[in-house]
């Protein structure tokens, strides 16, 4: 595709600045949302007079229509324009922000976070290929360390800034919260960045309706399978089978048919195809981490709201401060090098959060955190670099649309899976430990015990019982975070398949 982005490319500092500030303000505000309304949702609960598994909904519709949409980012952007789509994508989302925050009733809720998702979903990828093409390709390491930022801290901020807001204002300014950054970003988007030429392709409305179905079926059966005791429910077989027949005929007909939604040459470029898979791995990490602590903080530590989103906090300072250093450091070492630093960073924080208890201090919580957000820092940098360092201009914005894709299909899968197991853990580890816990084994009858701890009482047989559920939960969290570092150790021989961008640019 032939754009105009070559000029902006060679526009001054000052007007190349003004574009980074406009495009860093719609991601920041997009990737706040994917965190930010989770800690407002028992309050919004008693506000709707909604049940548990309607509130849910909130998060669900969000994440569905975000990830049906996201595929869609490359076609509009060719058809529209890329600044035209752009604007349209920020305008729809403030508005739908605004009216998420007015809304009277959970129906109104669902509706309005659906356009939020549909809104959002390009968002990023937008902002990701606009930086790709205003920056020349020596920069784009420097580039990326922008992007990053917005991207990473959104999430790991958005507990934060939700449990702020949702204390001291109410839960409704989480979604107000959005306005300022989306007029900001609209008016700096309209006067600096440049349009790209709109290109005629025909829209493969089957290819779209199998991806689309695939993914929409996938996002459901992760969201309501822990509910739902995954494959013992009905809902949950067909909605996996569904997923996974949609996918193979959408395969079938990409690699078939003559135009189709996502063109086979996308995936021609080696760096591209494996960096899809690692940040699919990355992205299991990412936010099931995020999804993980905030509950082992407030239900076995019994911290509140706003002290657990202060010991979160600086994970994300830990992810700044390695992507603006990455940032300088992308073109004089070799990227594979950074990334592989970044996940030794990764995994040494996940073994040592793999040893944690109910007794861990705070401080300790967070340097765990600033040492995981480093480490997230310095692989998702680079990699956003490498990914795309070989791969032909006019596939750019497509192929930003599967990367954010990707990496939202590993979140979810990542969430799902660990909270799964947390839950199956702690089941498993109290039936154990409850074996040791009645009033016939030596070791209580070798001991005078208070009453209050006495199996052979009530009151003691419930303490001691509220005892190993908090215990059994601590272990079920703790072997997640061991399962999350191997799966940052299994990553590392991706590394070795990357081509080394000027060795690449050599061969070319």
């Amino acid at each position: 595709m032939t754009t105009a982005v070559t000029t902006a490319g060679e526009q001054g500092g000052l007007k190349r600045g003004w574009i980074t500030i406009s495009i860093m303000l719609a991601t920041i505000m997009q990737a706040l949302d994917t965190t930010i309304a989770n800690v407002a949702l028992p309050n919004m609960k008693g506000s709707m007079s909604a049940t548990e598994e309607q509130i849910s909904w909130v998060l669900t519709s969000y994440i569905v229509a975000a990830a049906i949409a996201t595929p869609l980012t490359g076609f509009l952007a060719g058809r529209l324009g890329r600044k035209r789509l752009f604007l349209l994508s920020v305008t729809g989302f403030t508005i739908a922000s605004v009216l998420c925050g007015i809304a009277g009733n959970l129906e109104e809720m669902v509706l309005f976070r659906l356009l939020q998702g549909i809104f959002g979903a390009g968002l990023v990828p937008l902002s990701q290929a606009v930086l790709l093409d205003t920056y020349p390709r020596e920069q784009h390491g420097s580039a990326m360390a922008l992007w990053g930022v917005g991207v990473m801290v959104g999430p790991i901020l958005g507990p934060t800034l939700g449990g702020y807001l949702t204390e001291v204002l109410n839960w409704r300014w989480v979604f107000f919260i959005n306005l300022p950054f989306g007029i900001l970003s609209l008016l700096g988007i309209l006067f600096f960045v440049p349009e790209t030429e709109q290109v005629k392709r025909r829209f493969d409305l089957f290819g779209f309706a199998l991806l689309g179905l695939s993914i929409g079926a996938l996002q459901l059966m992760l969201d309501r399978g822990q509910s739902l005791d995954w494959f013992a429910s009905t809902e949950v077989q067909f909605e996996a089978t569904l997923a996974a027949c949609a996918f193979l005929m959408f395969l079938v007909h990409m690699f078939t048919h003559r135009e189709p939604f996502v063109e086979p040459g996308l995936f021609r470029d080696r760096n591209l195809a494996i960096g899809l898979i690692f940040i699919f791995m990355i992205g299991v990490i990412l936010l099931a981490t995020l999804a993980l602590l905030p509950p082992y903080l407030q239900n076995l530590m019994d911290y509140p709201v706003i002290t657990t989103g202060l010991v979160l906090a600086p994970r994300g300072l830990g992810s700044m401060f390695s992507m603006m250093l990455v940032g300088r450091l992308v073109n004089k070492v070799d990227i594979r090098l950074l990334i592989l630093t970044g996940l030794i960073l990764m995994t040494a924080s996940l073994f040592e959060m793999a040893n944690f208890n109910t007794e861990v201090s705070s401080l300790r919580i967070a340097l765990t955190g600033v040492v995981q957000g480093m480490g997230l820092g310095m692989v998702f940098v680079p990699l956003s670099t490498i990914s795309f360092a070989t791969l032909a201009s006019r596939y750019r914005t497509e192929a930003t649309a599967m990367f954010s894709l990707m990496r939202n299909i590993g979140s979810s899968i990542g969430i799902s899976v660990m909270v799964t197991l947390v839950a199956r853990n702690t089941q498993i580890n109290h039936a154990s430990l409850g074996e040791y816990l009645n009033p016939f084994r030596p070791a209580f009858q070798s001991m005078t015990l208070p009453g209050g701890i006495d199996p052979a009482s009530t009151t003691g047989l419930t303490y001691l019982n509220n005892m190993a559920t908090q215990q059994a939960a601590t272990i079920g969290y703790l072997n997640d975070f061991r399962l999350m570092a191997w799966v940052a150790l299994a990553s590392i021989p991706l590394l070795l398949l990357f081509r080394s961008p000027k060795a690449a640019k050599q061969a070319d």
